[in-house]
């Protein structure tokens, strides 16, 4: 399948907007965003789309959390070795869309089909609802502890999907269904609730060093933990990643241990909503930064 033009990646850019979705550039022929920030960079501007899709025939990124949107990403195997875990190995069950007939079987609801969709490039579907007022979700994935099942991801504050008329690995993206977008059916909402935070307390380290060398250490490791939980309700992420880098820096020059850093980072981070997939995700990607600047303390 030949990649689309400029002139209808720049359509579908602008037709997203129109139904004030927050788009931004992902690379051409790839899922990755073309832009740092992106999420704080997704625009509804027609004039400001215009100029960056008339630069390049970027694919086109749909921020979730700024379009108001929950999109559940119902995947497909991609290889024949893929194939459902214990718990979803039963009769009929192949993919993600299988996966969400079982769970509308299993609370009496019928399958949400009435809704905006778009058929990925492998042959899977993203249902487009609309976010729950009042409601604070984040995206899942799969199995995972707030996961809806295999196969099953959902994309909603801090992420994005690929939108139609984007071509990745030269396989397009096709809106099947011009539906409106539907509101997240109820009971999906239930299962995608997070779990009440307990009451939140300082994530620290015991301060049993006495030197000045530990002191110090200690000082930093606490002061990054702390950091990350006094950030605010949409900088989670980024003051994790900064924490991460610093802190990076002190692992890769001996001082610290990874292992041990990573661990009391995800619990700060666990500590203020973040999921743990993404939350470890950020923690290695900022050692991994950290490390090309290490730092050694005197002692």
């Amino acid at each position: 399948m030949p990649q689309l033009d400029d002139s209808a990646q720049l359509t579908a850019a602008l037709d997203a907007a129109s139904r004030g979705w927050h788009v931004f550039p992902l690379i051409p022929g790839n899922k990755r965003p073309a832009v740092r920030d992106w999420e704080t960079r997704a625009t509804t501007d027609r004039a400001r789309i215009t100029r960056c899709w008339t630069h390049a025939p970027y694919n086109v990124g749909i921020a979730t959390g700024p379009s108001g949107l929950v999109v559940v990403d119902l995947d497909t195997p991609k290889t024949p070795e893929d194939t459902p875990p214990p718990a979803w190995a039963m009769p009929g069950v192949t993919d993600g869309s299988d996966v969400l007939s079982v769970l509308c079987e299993r609370h009496g609801q019928p399958y949400p089909r009435d809704t905006h969709t778009v058929r990925t490039g492998r042959a899977g579907q993203h249902l487009y609802f609309a976010a729950p007022d009042g409601e604070e979700l984040r995206n899942t994935a799969g199995d995972s502890a707030r996961g809806l099942g295999w196969k099953v991801d959902t994309r909603a504050g801090g992420g994005y999907v690929v939108g139609a008329g984007s071509v990745v690995e030269r396989r397009p993206y096709t809106t099947v269904s011009e539906a409106p977008v539907a509101p997240l059916p109820d009971w999906l909402t239930a299962l995608l609730r997070p779990a009440p935070l307990p009451p939140q307390r300082p994530v620290t380290v015991p301060l049993t060093a006495r030197d000045r060398r530990g002191k110090f250490l200690n000082a930093a490791l606490n002061g990054e933990l702390a950091r990350v939980t006094g950030s605010g309700e949409h900088q989670h992420n980024t003051a994790l990643y900064i924490a991460s880098v610093a802190l990076g820096q002190l692992v890769a020059g001996g001082e610290l241990e990874a292992y041990e850093v990573t661990e009391k980072l995800a619990e700060a981070a666990l500590s203020v909503g973040q999921g743990e997939r993404e939350a470890r995700r950020t923690i290695a990607s900022g050692l991994r930064a950290g490390a090309h600047r290490p730092r050694t303390v005197a002692a």
